[in-house]
């Protein structure tokens, strides 16, 4: 669906015939790194060419209008900008209504409500950050609205509090991160602890970044990711009688070698053991990014996944198929499970003449043990959440 759609189908969805503000905010994959971010770790995802688009107009009352292409049957969803609460009947639209709440209450004047219209290309929950995506396509489309500007990483700790705080996710900042601040043809490696990153270059070769999405549906809120979550944490707690540390990410593999013993529970002992090898692997990527070198970076992905699908247990069967069968592709330098988990969706780095033998081989594979098709798709880099007016002026 182009601009002049999208605007069209806002001029008739609201019967307002202003010419709507215009902004994008992309989804993310995380090239490596795995449910590092909430335990203070490192990671290291890149915005993607599928995102949010969001059209809006001010009014001139206190009344918010919301409506989604992606979720028709839900119509406009209505809400008065003197009570932003959190309702189960608003669904999707409690993202935008959280973050317009979060950004009032940091005193930005948002003095009137506005009619928007929200249209996402990122495969429906595929873990590729489509909820990170609409708050921070929210916050950029107020500040286009209201006429103020936020500093960027101020909206980008306000989207993780919706998450947190609002939606009730226990979801660290990568996400929100990444669409924020991404670069094209870059990733970031970010310090979920220190918020400290930089870009990294990402010089594909004549390779492709290949996103396989399972067509498993999840629903992150209702996963176990906030398992995972209690799960490290008793295992800090744990460490933490034996080493000065404050998160998992302090402990080097080394420390944790020499101490895991105190960890008596082996379901315990092997999340910890994920978190402390990825975080480590993370950091190594990152070093053969930017050497260039792109099978050493492949192999540190087939490792991660190997982690995630032993130790994380987060992969399921439908995750470990499609990338058990990439890896046996030829041009396939790695492949790995990229989001949360349970469903989803992997990504893979593969060569471009062989992307389409790729795609039918793997799909071969995965619906004769699946029973259903997955979905492809080719991403390219591109910057993070940003207005597009004047580029469709």
């Amino acid at each position: 669906m182009n601009m002049k759609d999208l605007q069209s189908k806002f001029k008739t969805m609201f019967n307002n015939l202003a010419e709507p503000s215009i902004c994008f905010a992309p989804g993310r994959i995380n090239l490596i790194g795995e449910h590092t971010d909430y335990n203070g770790g490192y990671v290291l995802p890149a915005t993607i060419s599928y995102g949010t688009y969001a059209f809006g107009v001010k009014r001139t009352d206190h009344t918010l209008r919301l409506f989604s292409l992606n979720f028709p049957e839900t119509g406009i969803i209505e809400c008065d900008l003197s009570d932003l609460s959190f309702q189960e009947e608003d669904s999707w639209a409690n993202y935008p209504k959280g973050m317009i709440e979060a950004i009032k209450n940091r005193t930005y004047p948002i003095q009137t409500g506005a009619d928007i219209l929200f249209y996402g290309n990122i495969p429906n929950q595929a873990g590729l950050s489509s909820s990170a995506s609409i708050e921070l396509v929210t916050g950029i489309l107020m500040e286009e609205l209201f006429s103020f500007t936020l500093p960027r990483l101020s909206l980008i700790k306000l989207g993780q509090q919706v998450e947190n705080q609002y939606i009730g996710v226990n979801s660290g900042i990568m996400d929100q991160f990444a669409i924020g601040l991404g670069r094209q043809e870059h990733a970031i490696l970010l310090n979920c602890k220190t918020n400290d990153y930089e870009y990294v270059p990402i010089h594909l070769q004549g390779f492709e970044i290949v996103i396989i999405h399972s067509n498993k549906q999840r629903t992150l809120a209702e996963s176990k990711y906030n398992e995972r979550f209690n799960e490290c944490k008793t295992a800090l707690e744990t460490l933490q009688t034996v080493l000065p540390i404050k998160s998992l990410s302090d402990v080097s593999l080394e420390q944790f070698n020499a101490y895991q013993h105190v960890i008596k529970n082996s379901t315990i002992r092997k999340r910890a053991k994920h978190v402390i090898s990825e975080n480590e692997r993370t950091l190594q990527a990152s070093n053969e990014l930017k050497n260039g070198n792109l099978s050493a970076f492949g192999k540190l992905m087939n490792e991660s996944h190997q982690s995630l699908q032993q130790d994380y247990e987060v992969t399921g069967k439908e995750l470990d198929t499609i990338v058990h069968a990439a890896w046996k592709q030829q041009g396939v330098l790695g492949a790995r499970m990229t989001g949360a988990g349970f469903g989803g969706c992997a990504i893979a780095i593969v060569a471009k003449e062989k992307v389409a033998a790729f795609k039918e081989n793997v799909n071969d594979i995965y619906k004769r043990s699946i029973g259903y098709d997955a979905s492809f798709y080719t991403a390219a880099i591109v910057d993070g959440a940003r207005s597009l007016v004047e580029a469709h002026k």
